[in-house]
């Protein structure tokens, strides 16, 4: 017997608690020794305890999701495979969009893993360069945990290299799979060449999608202490502030040269609604043949005997001859 739901097994506790309820109660009005005392009445105390709490104890029991093995089964693993690049330069600390691009871009790549089922998924974080984070994978849980530990300071030097990261996913790829292959790149798009745009146009059979990060005023880029304390801004060599902006013009022309589409983050989110939408629509293609265990669910049998047995306790009544 396996359970499928042993988070539970802190209700376990609930018979217990009942068992030292129902004593105390019956202490108010019998010492102790008579409560042990074999007389007829207290015989119906015990018979009535014993039946209330067998009867939680097997409602309790059932809340754990016993279950009986039956074998195997194979199935189908199906999805797309996706590769998330993500904008770590430190522009992206620019706080144009609240609290700051990195943020938001945290937020919404977990809106789209919090959508994904069965897809695989990749990081490769970049900057001045580019590097695998987290090869593709189907464990939405892990992914989150390598999300969650994306900063500005993983990748040395300055720059914004969506190049560096296009080429790497599309080295990554496994080029023999059938089906639709993604690139999401989410980023502020302060590349400073067009490098992006050559290497996305030799890029076939995977879809661009962009998302930009940031508006077209920008903003002052802060710089902070070892500490977290905000210290200044970012300045260039002749002293003057850095102001980072959104190209929207380089993302868009990604987007459009990878068969993708352009979106531009906003605080709702329906941008991220709308790029979901568009990748449920790819096509999936098996990736792996999994065996998986097979369970006949049983809890309901114990709920109703423990239901059963619960009632049969409760209504029990006391006879009226004591002796």
């Amino acid at each position: 017997m396996e359970f499928s739901k042993l988070d539970n097994i802190v209700y376990l506790i609930i018979p217990f608690l009942a068992l030292i309820i129902l004593i105390l109660g019956y202490r108010k009005r019998d010492n102790i020794i008579k409560y042990f005392n074999f007389k007829a009445v207290y015989r119906f105390k015990i018979a009535k305890t014993i039946l209330i709490v067998s009867g939680i104890s097997l409602i309790a029991f059932s809340l754990l999701g016993p279950q009986i093995f039956r074998g195997y089964k194979e199935v189908e693993k199906k999805g797309l495979d996706i590769y998330v690049l993500l904008d770590t330069s430190k522009s992206m600390l620019a706080e144009d969009i609240k609290p700051n691009r990195l943020f938001r871009m945290k937020k919404s790549v977990e809106k789209v893993l919090n959508s994904l089922q069965g897809d695989r998924v990749g990081f490769i974080p970049f900057a001045s360069d580019a590097y695998i984070q987290m090869p593709l994978t189907d464990d939405y849980d892990l992914a989150k945990m390598f999300l969650e530990v994306i900063d500005t300071d993983m990748i040395a030097g300055g720059g914004t290299n969506i190049a560096a990261g296009l080429d790497l996913a599309q080295e990554s790829f496994d080029k023999s799979a059938k089906g639709d292959r993604v690139i999401l790149i989410f980023s502020d798009g302060e590349e400073h060449n067009q490098g992006a745009i050559r290497v996305a146009k030799e890029i076939e059979n995977e879809k661009i999608y962009t998302i930009g990060l940031g508006t077209k005023e920008g903003a002052l880029i802060p710089e902070y202490s070892d500490s977290g304390q905000k210290v200044g801004y970012k300045k260039d060599q002749v002293g003057n502030y850095v102001n980072s902006k959104l190209n929207i013009s380089s993302l868009q022309e990604i987007a459009k040269v990878g068969a993708g589409k352009f979106y531009l983050s906003t605080l709702k989110g329906d941008e991220i609604d709308h790029l979901i939408d568009n990748i449920l629509k790819l096509k999936r293609q098996e990736y792996r043949k999994d065996k998986i265990k097979k369970f006949t669910k049983i809890y309901q049998y114990f709920l109703g005997t423990g239901i059963l047995i619960f009632l049969i306790g409760y209504f029990l009544k006391e006879r009226s001859d004591h002796s």
